[in-house]
């Protein structure tokens, strides 16, 4: 009886699993924003550690609620533009993944100054494939900000390709960059730019951690 209970738990939680995995692939573009824009707020406003500076605690809010909803690779392809196509698959992996840790070092230094801000969702703007979700982070005696998500429709739910702060787009603004390091250094000399980058980056955040 006892194995039998257990088999009948271990059942109801993988179905569970499965349940909640498909209700999120099934989530609308801008009920996703929302959630995660609304999740991320009150857990940072709730956590004494990342109010008081804590950059560990921020980057492991980055991680478990903002990066599963982010296709680094797509992002990283399109700021590389051309160039992307000419990489071998290790450095395509390689300048994807040092894409992603300057990503999580951008949300977390946005993160830490998170107060008593609020979200508010625009009007979306979608065709059936891509969709743009407009929102405003209204702050107490500030002006608010405008922070926009470009999404797509993957086979496991709407995933974010690129970001927008005050009207100025992440992969454009990095594409720039990824131009000209390219053509000094090829691929490697890029990938080799954003490691030194974000081991600066690591840095001052270690050095600015609360004593």
């Amino acid at each position: 009886m006892k194995i039998i209970k257990r088999m009948l738990a271990l059942v109801m939680t993988v179905g569970s699993l499965a349940f909640t995995q498909h209700a999120a692939a099934q989530e609308a573009p801008d009920a996703l924003v929302k959630r995660i824009s609304q999740e991320v707020l009150d857990m940072a406003k709730a956590d004494k550690e990342i109010q008081a500076g804590n950059q560990k605690r921020v980057r492991d809010l980055v991680e478990a609620k903002i990066l599963p909803h982010v296709n680094f690779e797509h992002m990283t392809a399109l700021a590389a533009g051309p160039d992307w196509q000419k990489a071998t698959p290790e450095q395509q992996k390689q300048l994807a993944t040092e894409f992603r840790a300057l990503m999580v070092h951008t949300y977390s230094g946005a993160i830490s100054q998170i107060k008593n801000q609020q979200v508010t969702l625009k009007p979306m703007r979608a065709d059936p494939a891509d969709v743009e979700v407009r929102t405003e982070i209204a702050q107490p005696r500030s002006e608010p900000i405008e922070l926009n998500y470009r999404l797509e429709k993957l086979a496991d739910g709407w995933k974010i390709y690129d970001i927008s702060i005050m009207g100025a787009w992440l992969v454009e603004t990095y594409k720039t960059t990824f131009t000209s390091e390219i053509s000094k250094g090829g691929i490697d000399g890029l990938i080799k730019t954003l490691s030194n980058k974000n081991k600066n980056l690591a840095a001052s955040a270690n050095r600015s951690k609360p004593s």
